[in-house]
């Protein structure tokens, strides 16, 4: 074969390659596009072969699927909500500690007691057999009355059970009156319940000998309702006041057939220096 022939031989086989590579066939799988080639093998008269191999192209590799926006949001709520957690628990840490020391610092002797009392816990604990006596005088005078069965009233002035369990440190009583039998600053104080029809007046009133005239009225309250109104009602008096030694201090209503005696302790009557 001379080399025109060779030369045209080449040519024409170049010219079919091309119109294979033009029929070839496209197949879809997924995302990705193949291309389907074949091979020509060519054998030459004077037994050489001339080979002509066209390779798949080369394919890339597959791309990650993309993350949904969801799934995205998930993951950093899941992160912050972890920063969050982490924080507080290092705070409840921090305040845990903060409450420890400033325990230890004000009560040093919880501790003490604490650490010796497991050195004797081994040991036998004696308990006392008598209960400790609470029955302690006042440090200054005071009184406090109540109402009761054996109790006579006047018109106007309340009287007080002597029977009813009557408190007395430093005072008297003598028909009706808290005497006063050291100098001082006095809380007095009074409360009364009565049936609440038409007026009542209630007052707390003070006998002394510098105005032997007329008593002095000290804390006074009044109430003013329907009298066809069946209702009852409660009246308390209270304020701190000076008296000398040997001052009486009395309870006057304006009519006692008003006050209500369901219980004792409805109707009271004290003083206490401060």
């Amino acid at each position: 074969m001379t080399i025109d022939h060779r030369v045209t031989f080449m040519f024409a086989v170049a010219e079919y390659r091309q119109t294979l590579c033009q029929e070839a066939r496209l197949t879809t799988s997924g995302e990705h596009i193949h291309l389907e080639f074949f091979s020509l093998i060519v054998m030459e008269k004077d037994g050489y072969p001339s080979v002509f191999v066209v390779d798949r192209p080369a394919t890339g590799l597959p791309l990650p699927p993309r993350l949904r926006k969801r799934q995205q949001c998930g993951g950093a709520c899941q992160t912050v909500l972890i920063m969050l957690v982490s924080v507080a628990l290092c705070g409840m840490a921090i305040e845990a500690c903060f409450i420890y020391h400033l325990y230890h610092l004000y009560h040093p002797e919880s501790v003490a007691s604490a650490s010796s009392s497991k050195l004797v816990e081994d040991e036998d604990v004696t308990h006392p057999t008598e209960w400790p006596n609470y029955n302690i005088p006042p440090s200054k005078p005071l009184a406090q009355l109540t109402d009761g069965q054996d109790v006579v009233y006047g018109p106007h002035i309340m009287k007080w059970s002597t029977i009813a369990n009557p408190f007395l440190y430093e005072m008297d009583y003598n028909n009706g009156g808290l005497i006063v039998k050291k100098e001082g600053y006095y809380y007095v104080y009074s409360k009364v319940f009565f049936s609440d029809c038409g007026s009542f007046h209630h007052s707390v009133e003070l006998h002394t000998q510098k105005y032997s005239e007329k008593p002095i009225p000290l804390l006074q309250s009044r109430k003013i309702s329907p009298i066809s109104s069946s209702a009852r009602s409660n009246s308390y008096l209270g304020g701190v006041f000076h008296f000398d030694r040997d001052d009486a201090l009395y309870v006057r209503v304006s009519n006692t057939t008003k006050i209500q005696r369901h219980k004792s302790y409805e109707n009271i009557f004290g003083a206490f220096m401060i």
